[in-house]
């Protein structure tokens, strides 16, 4: 169902916005997104990914229990109408400063409700010289939330992987770019679709594209 926006929302609405987080070192979340389980719910094994939900109190995190995403086939063709699971977002990786410093980022932008829910899905995207890797196997696409977070942790050894936001599916794109690490896309959900290209190695080699996605509401239910 399309959000009704009340004008307490309207006055902090916004469309999109990019933005570098200069308070994250980006090395202390790359041991993280090593040995990642495999998402079982798309085909092949390019993609490994954890996911997580919290609500933010004052300047601190509350993780929230262990619940099931669910999307509609109407906003994810392919894996829409499944009660997914995945594993939680390590226990280490939460207790960091810089963990912290994104998901107060991503909130304090979106001028979220103090009791909204964020999910934070943690996602590596994989390829090599015989298979590329695709972020988005389900097309242009909306989540069917109110607000997207594209946080971009490491691009190793790979090409492609551009960002596109788009108005409608058959309109060319009003924003295309590939995020370098440490850039934070902000996107309004209900304005726009988003995809990301396929990725590939630069040398004949595997390459990855480390990622969080942060969503708000979270879209998961115990």
């Amino acid at each position: 169902m399309q959000k009704v926006w009340t004008s307490t929302e309207l006055e902090y609405a916004f469309l999109f916005t990019l933005r570098k987080v200069n308070s994250i070192n980006l090395e202390g979340f790359k041991p993280f997104f090593s040995n990642m389980p495999i998402d079982p719910y798309i085909k092949g094994n390019h993609r490994s990914r954890r996911l997580s939900r919290f609500t933010v109190s004052g300047n601190q995190l509350i993780k929230l229990p262990h619940g099931y995403f669910f999307q509609s086939k109407e906003y994810n063709p392919l894996a829409g109408d499944i009660k997914r699971e995945f594993a939680e977002l390590d226990d280490a990786l939460i207790e960091l400063d810089i963990f912290k410093h994104l998901v107060l980022a991503f909130s304090d932008s979106c001028k979220l409700h103090p009791e909204a829910e964020i999910g934070v899905h943690q996602i590596r995207i994989l390829c090599s010289p015989d298979n590329s890797g695709n972020p988005a196997p389900e097309g242009i696409h909306q989540d069917g939330t109110d607000f997207v977070g594209i946080f971009s942790v490491a691009r190793n050894n790979i090409q492609g992987g551009e960002t596109h936001l788009y108005t409608a599916k058959k309109e060319k794109p009003v924003f295309s770019k590939v995020l370098n690490p440490g850039e934070l896309l902000l996107v309004n959900d209900h304005e726009f679709l988003h995809f990301a290209n396929p990725i590939k190695p630069q040398i004949d080699a595997e390459g990855s594209w480390d990622v969080f996605v942060l969503t708000s509401p979270s879209l998961l239910s115990e």
